[in-house]
């Protein structure tokens, strides 16, 4: 067990094509079914903000919202966020946001191994930043079961 506490990696092998599991996490419709988010009538696209409402039980009323980092065609994309931003009575535009960063490579059997990266969990302010740190480690392993779920309907 590593004692980072900056940043979070998860990996999943998700059977299904490069092509497929792109358009999952890229497509922002696509990504807001399987990550519980309606972002209906949205893009992805470098430099933009992306906003929605969670739809997900017991997150309803709370807000999603990211930038767009980069985009490297069915290779890589990253977003900035404000991690486990929960209190609807809090102003979190004033912290610096984490990276979120996926990764995509071939696996064995024509199988994709994505890996998910969130860093800068040390700039996250101290009397959250534990919290936010252990919620989101279990919330990717969560997120990328539900990515593959929906990769295999």
């Amino acid at each position: 067990m590593s004692n980072n506490t900056d940043s979070i990696q998860r990996s999943i092998v998700i059977n299904g094509t490069r092509e497929r599991v792109w358009r999952a996490l890229t497509n922002a419709e696509e990504f807001g079914a399987w990550f519980g988010v309606d972002l209906s009538g949205q893009v992805f696209a470098p430099g933009q903000r992306t906003r929605g409402l969670f739809t997900h039980p017991g997150c309803e009323g709370l807000m999603f919202d990211i930038v767009i980092q980069h985009i490297q065609p069915q290779d890589a994309m990253s977003f900035h966020w404000h991690p486990y931003a929960v209190d609807t009575a809090v102003d979190y535009s004033g912290e610096i946001p984490t990276l979120v960063s996926f990764n995509l490579q071939d696996a064995p059997g024509k199988a994709i191994l994505l890996t998910v990266t969130e860093s800068g969990f040390d700039k996250v302010p101290a009397h959250r930043r534990r919290i936010a740190f252990e919620m989101n480690t279990e919330g990717w392993e969560i997120q990328l079961q539900n990515l593959a779920n929906h990769v295999g309907q």
